[in-house]
């Protein structure tokens, strides 16, 4: 028996373009076929729709477009099989489809049995589990190939149902998201599979950023015999090639460009530029504005955006006050050389001044306090956006997963922007982001200076984040225990953390959580983001440590 070559298509399904996706994948399969002498080409789970859809899959219009497009994309599919993912709606429910193409038609249809219900899924909300499905085994060159469609991989009953009718090879198109440490879990998880199963899986993930996540492909090829290949490159659309023996029942990849840095700041640094460059690009936006405030933030904003869009889309505005030090200046100055970007500068003082003039009457007899630092904040957040808007361009908003989460930022001053590159990252993952990025090519774009010096928002004289903060790796470790792995607070007390200390955090997470709801988007990199993936009550009356 001869080898069957597969072509996994490690790519990027904008989500809603379902002419545009169509119209490319059937080209992509004639391109398998042609090209890299594929026998099998798979595309990723819900291809033809992107994921995730949402509620998309609540009008009929975009299901009916769905199902008359996979039936033109089955036409391409001649001398060669294809899977395809797309949202198959029979009657009054849609189930989560990978459709086995080949002969101009559709022949075999398997709807995805586990649907994930967590982090930021929410398939049940839309799909339904068809209680009557079948496995799906076909022959492909003589060779029994199974589908199953990525969270039916988690569990071991639906590959287990796959082999039981037949299957060799197990295809498994996925769209999983990008999160800090899941490259080894997916790893450890195919090897039990391949471990229980006996058969060789071809782990197909799709790529490319949309809204709040990040998927990186880092696709996997498994051998029968247990051994896991090296992954694809992550955050990179790729044609993956190879060659299946059915006799070993191994693969020998062809055409596939390896992983080389899987480390936590490379994947976190590609995971936040794919993700700015593909959120710009997807809502038409070519350029974009950071505010330069010469503090960390700003440094590894406007580092990522010239990474994600190139120096000559994007420009820095310094917005200087009466507060803002001489060394913030030239330090946004240094930023903007070393990157190559354009810095404008537009100071605050007037506007400011004139904010207070029409307030006086009103904060007569009333000392300066938060209210005249925050409209600080929000003159620049108006200035920025005037921009924007006058000139084209989206505004990236500079604020960290520290500062949201206790509310250290003004709404509607420095959360202002359409897309916030460093959301999901806390205060100390960004010094330790910059300095691997200063690393990564022996080329420091980010001044040492900036890395060194005291966090402050320059908002009254000699101003430091940790006045009103405790010290960053204290704040980010019970935020950590907190927010991404839920611990109570007991359990936080218990791991050494003063107790004065942790209820004033609890506390300052509690009561910004109406700020949260108002953010811009940021790409997810950690295990539970800020958004849709954490999801807790503005309103509400229970009090962590002492129930209701």
């Amino acid at each position: 028996m001869t080898a069957l070559r597969i072509a996994l298509a490690q790519f990027d399904f904008p989500v809603g373009a379902v002419a545009a996706n169509a119209d490319r994948i059937g080209a992509m399969i004639t391109e398998a076929r042609d090209l890299h002498g594929a026998d099998l080409v798979v595309f990723p789970e819900l291809a033809l729709s992107g994921y995730p859809p949402e509620d998309l899959l609540l009008r009929p219009a975009f299901l009916a477009s769905c199902e008359a497009a996979i039936a033109r994309v089955a036409l391409a599919a001649k001398g060669i099989t294809a899977v395809v993912g797309w949202p198959q709606s029979a009657g009054a429910v849609v189930y989560n489809a990978a459709s086995v193409l080949r002969d101009g038609i559709v022949e075999v249809t398997y709807r995805k049995r586990e649907l994930p219900n967590y982090a930021v899924f929410d398939e049940r909300r839309y799909f339904d589990v068809d209680p009557d499905s079948e496995a799906c085994v076909v022959d492909v060159k003589g060779v029994p190939v199974g589908v199953v469609v990525c969270e039916d991989l988690w569990f071991p009953e639906p590959l287990a149902a796959t082999v039981a009718a037949g299957a060799e090879l197990v295809v498994v198109p996925n769209a999983s998201p990008f999160e800090r440490g899941k490259h080894a879990q997916r790893d450890a998880l195919i090897a039990t599979r391949v471990a229980e199963s006996g058969v060789a899986l071809a782990y197909l993930n799709t790529v490319g950023g949309q809204d709040a996540v990040v998927f990186d492909g880092a696709s996997v090829l498994a051998d029968a015999d247990g051994l896991v290949h090296a992954a694809a490159r992550a955050f990179e659309d790729h044609w993956l090639v190879a060659d299946y023996d059915p006799a070993t029942r191994a693969f020998t990849p062809h055409d596939w460009p390896v992983e080389v840095d899987e480390s936590d700041d490379a994947m976190a640094w590609r995971a936040v530029v794919r993700g700015t460059r593909d959120y710009c690009a997807k809502n038409g936006f070519g350029k974009a504005w950071v505010g330069l405030s010469g503090g960390i933030d700003s440094a590894l904003v406007l580092a990522i955006a010239v990474e994600a869009l190139g120096a000559e889309n994007v420009t820095a505005v310094r917005l200087p006050s009466r507060y803002t030090s001489g060394q913030s200046n030239d330090l946004a100055a240094d930023q903007a050389r070393v990157q190559g970007v354009r810095l404008e500068t537009v100071a605050i003082a007037e506007p400011f001044q004139g904010f207070l003039a029409a307030l006086g009457p009103l904060f007569e007899g009333r000392e300066p306090d938060i209210a005249e630092e925050n409209l600080q904040s929000r003159c620049r957040g108006v200035l920025l956006m005037a921009l924007a808007n006058k000139f084209g361009g989206l505004l990236l908003t500079t604020g960290n997963k520290s500062e949201y989460a206790v509310g250290y930022a003004t709404i509607y001053g420095d959360m202002c922007g359409g897309y916030a590159p460093i959301k999901d990252l806390y205060k100390t993952e960004v010094y330790a982001l910059s300095r691997w990025r200063n690393a990564r090519d022996g080329e420091t774009v980010i001044p040492q200076q900036v890395i060194d010096r005291a966090p402050s928002a320059e908002l009254r004289d000699n101003q430091t984040d940790q006045d009103s903060l405790p010290p960053y790796d204290v704040l980010d470790a019970i935020l950590t225990r907190f927010v991404d792995l839920e611990q109570s607070r007991e359990d936080i007390v218990e791991a050494g953390f003063d107790p004065a200390t942790v209820d004033h955090v609890l506390r300052l997470v509690r009561i910004n959580e109406w700020k949260r709801h108002q953010a811009a988007p940021g790409p997810k990199v950690s295990r539970r983001a800020f958004g849709r993936e954490r999801r807790y009550p503005i309103t509400s009356g229970w009090r962590e440590g002492r129930g209701a």
